[in-house]
């Protein structure tokens, strides 16, 4: 079996974001483990409208170019980090416009997330969790939250997330979770596709 594919899903656009620092981090921690495929997503790659279909795509088909182009990069992928920039207590608006776009593609994958703003952005992976169990992903339990003294000590003062050991260490432990669940949701996919394809 080839090894998962995990997007790392920069869930800002703002033009002074924070998130290219923790986004690159995550994924040069997770490369250098050497199971799994790395990819970082961007979303300024994907500048969909607010959501403006008829209907949620698993019960229709989107329309919109840029969101179908989404749907097939989501659906390409086996896991995910979500870069979690937290405002006025949850996610950002892109992002959520960016999970209600898609649906099945998001379907019985993993998912992590590395949070930061007002108490590491806690309050907004907490609401990520819970869409992302509406998406029928698998949220696992751990993940990186970046609180407010580190955030300021990368952003304004110099220190880099890679000297932040206690912010290493929480990446392990969240990208330990996520490589078990991805490679056992890829297997459980894997064989629900070839029993659905004996019974065609």
């Amino acid at each position: 079996m080839s090894k998962p594919k995990i997007g790392v899903i920069v869930g800002s656009t703002r033009a002074t974001r924070f998130a290219d620092k923790p986004a690159e981090w995550i994924a040069s921690i997770a490369k250098a483990r050497g199971d799994f495929d790395v990819e970082i997503v961007d979303l300024r790659d994907y500048p969909m409208p607010f959501f403006d279909e008829v209907a949620s795509s698993l019960w229709a088909p989107s329309k919109n170019e840029v969101a179908l182009r989404w749907q097939k990069k989501v659906a390409e992928l086996d896991g995910f980090v979500v870069i979690a920039a937290e405002y006025n207590r949850g996610p950002t608006a892109v992002l959520k416009n960016a999970l209600d776009y898609a649906y099945t593609e998001w379907n019985r994958k993993p998912v992590t997330f590395v949070g930061y703003g007002g108490v590491g952005g806690a309050r907004a992976v907490e609401q990520l969790r819970l869409h992302a169990v509406e998406l029928q992903m698998a949220p696992v339990r751990n993940a990186v939250h970046i609180g407010g003294a580190d955030f300021m000590g990368v952003w304004q003062q110099g220190k880099k997330l890679e000297d932040l050991e206690h912010l290493h260490q929480a990446a392990t432990v969240a990208l330990d979770d996520l490589a078990w669940w991805a490679k056992a949701l890829l297997k459980a996919r894997a064989e629900d596709l070839v029993a659905k394809q004996a019974a065609e």
